[in-house]
């Protein structure tokens, strides 16, 4: 099956997420991912514009209980940069991740 977008990992922002997870998390992450590149219309439970941003979007995770949001914004029409994750404890997503997802954009355009 043909990818309908790619993913570009900026810097160790995601890796280091990732590899802190449990085996069980990092299979369903992978699992979501997948669908991301793969599906002509992303379901929103999986992939949703922040409102109020500038065009900052979160890959939505959740293993069991556990919910997990994955920073990434778009470069080009199909290609998604994606950049760091936390695990979400609270209703609104904290401000301070929602910053440091707008420096890693800033950082990754200036870097190009």
């Amino acid at each position: 099956m043909e990818k309908k977008r790619e993913l570009f990992f900026f810097k160790n922002y995601f890796k280091d997420f990732y590899d802190k997870q449990r085996p069980k998390v990092k299979k369903r992450i992978i699992w979501t991912l997948k669908v991301i590149e793969d599906v002509d219309r992303i379901p929103e439970i999986y992939f949703k514009h922040i409102e109020g941003s500038d065009g900052i979007y979160e890959i939505r995770v959740q293993s069991g209980n556990d919910i997990f949001r994955i920073f990434s914004f778009f470069d080009k029409n199909k290609l998604i940069i994606v950049g760091h994750g936390f695990q979400k404890k609270t209703q609104k997503t904290p401000q301070n991740q929602l910053t440091l997802a707008e420096k890693i954009r800033k950082e990754y355009y200036e870097s190009k």
